[in-house]
């Protein structure tokens, strides 16, 4: 039986005295980490979003904690990504939510928000958190309180085709005007500089980020995706198709564009780290990855990657396994292991010093892109800031609105759903 809980402030501030109440913040078996007889007990329900690959290493170290406390049970669910923010908020406000749960960093504030998640300060549940890339940790805050714990970032890159550049005597662009400058010099190689996608909102982002904007002010409490950088953000896409740099596609855009990657129609894409498994399939050893091409304010793509979260309305006396089943799944030695098998990048800095992970090909790759990562803001709207860039960009390329009328329409649909927010 779940215990019942509120979506009001005065809920989240009984739940965090409830835990401080419950033992220290010592990092060891205290801060309710273990029963009256120093054994974890208990059933610890994980919503794992991993893809089908990641999902086989998930769950055998999920397993192998239960096997390390013969008194817990880990009942492992792969949800998989597609609405898996809105499952959680349903079975939460039905009082049915799993203990931990794998999120979206930008969910997280969300969550929290609604008073769904486990404040997590000084419970056991945290350890060396000085550890944790900076980044990373940001997205684990919302209003000063902690509610998640980081396992893996990740972001956006230049994945390209060392073959075809090197035929075409183009060196790897570090802006976008270098991509636009190479065109004619793929031209006989039957080839475009660039697939970029039109479909998916999250590929604009590095074109914002690159202009020097951003989708609001978090701090200042103010939209500025309509300012002078977001109208060229808008600008800078329908160059890139109308200079011949870029094809592209308002629907279908994965399969497009890895299609033309790997058949060599197109010399680059962006794209992010789930996407090598398939991109060295296809290139084998022609594969190339980089940070983004950069924009007039430089070079800049989203902070991605995935936290840990307990639900507030997991049992109290459940809730010593859960703070140590999120404290083994986010240690730095199970990072390593993530690594080690699914080159997935860490977000604890002591691991990139371990050789396994220091030699890891992909973690070279994309290490110095999520360097410069730009974070999201990390609001409770954050993911509803997507659908109105998606509309717009859709809009700008297919005609129906210029680049000044697209920034326009986002910043109104802002102030629409964050009324409530602004200052």
């Amino acid at each position: 039986m779940r215990r019942s809980i509120g979506t009001t402030t005065a809920a989240v501030a009984a739940l965090a005295l409830a835990v401080t109440a419950c033992g220290g913040g010592d990092g060891g078996d205290g801060g309710g980490g273990a029963a009256a007889d120093g054994e974890l007990s208990g059933t610890i329900t994980y919503w794992d979003t991993s893809n089908e690959t990641e999902a086989a290493v998930f769950k055998a170290i999920a397993e192998e904690f239960a096997t390390q406390h013969p008194g817990v049970t880990v009942d492992y669910v792969n949800i998989g990504f597609d609405d898996a923010q809105n499952r959680f908020k349903n079975a939460a406000a039905a009082n049915e939510a799993p203990d931990v749960m794998r999120t979206e960093v930008a969910w997280v504030a969300d969550f929290a928000s609604l008073g769904y998640l486990w404040p997590l300060d000084d419970t056991a549940a945290l350890e060396n958190q000085e550890d944790f890339v900076p980044q990373a940790w940001a997205s684990t805050q919302y209003e000063g309180t902690t509610y998640a714990v980081p396992q893996v970032i990740d972001t956006l890159a230049l994945f390209y085709n060392e073959r075809l550049l090197a035929d075409a005597g183009v060196e790897v662009p570090t802006t976008l005007e270098e991509v636009k400058d190479s065109t004619g010099a793929f031209e006989g190689a039957g080839a475009v500089p660039m697939y970029m996608r039109g479909d998916d909102p999250y590929w604009f982002l590095p074109f914002l980020y690159g202009e020097g904007g951003d989708m609001v002010d978090a701090e200042g409490k103010k939209v500025t995706i309509d300012n002078e950088a977001g109208i060229a953000a808008f600008t800078q896409m329908k160059d890139m198709v109308d200079s011949g740099a870029a094809i592209t596609d308002t629907s279908d855009g994965w399969e497009n564009m890895m299609g033309s990657f790997t058949r060599g129609e197109v010399a680059m894409m962006i794209n992010g780290p789930w996407a090598i498994n398939d991109a060295v399939a296809g290139l084998g050893d022609d594969l190339g990855v980089a940070p983004v091409p950069g924009g007039s304010a430089g070079q800049a793509a989203p902070q991605g990657g995935w936290n840990y979260a307990i639900y507030a309305g997991t049992p109290e006396e459940e809730s010593p396994a859960a703070f140590e089943f999120v404290k083994y799944m986010s240690s730095a030695a199970t990072q390593q292991r993530i690594t080690e098998e699914l080159s997935l990048l860490p977000t604890r800095t002591s691991v990139y010093d371990v050789e396994s992970v220091r030699n890891n090909e992909m973690v070279q790759f994309f290490k110095p892109a999520v360097d410069v990562a730009h974070e999201r803001p990390w609001i409770p709207q954050a993911q509803s800031l997507f659908d109105p860039i998606k509309e717009n960009v859709q809009g700008l390329l297919i005609g129906s609105a210029s680049p000044e009328e697209a920034a326009k329409s986002t910043g109104d649909a802002y102030r629409d759903i964050l009324d409530d927010w602004l200052d």
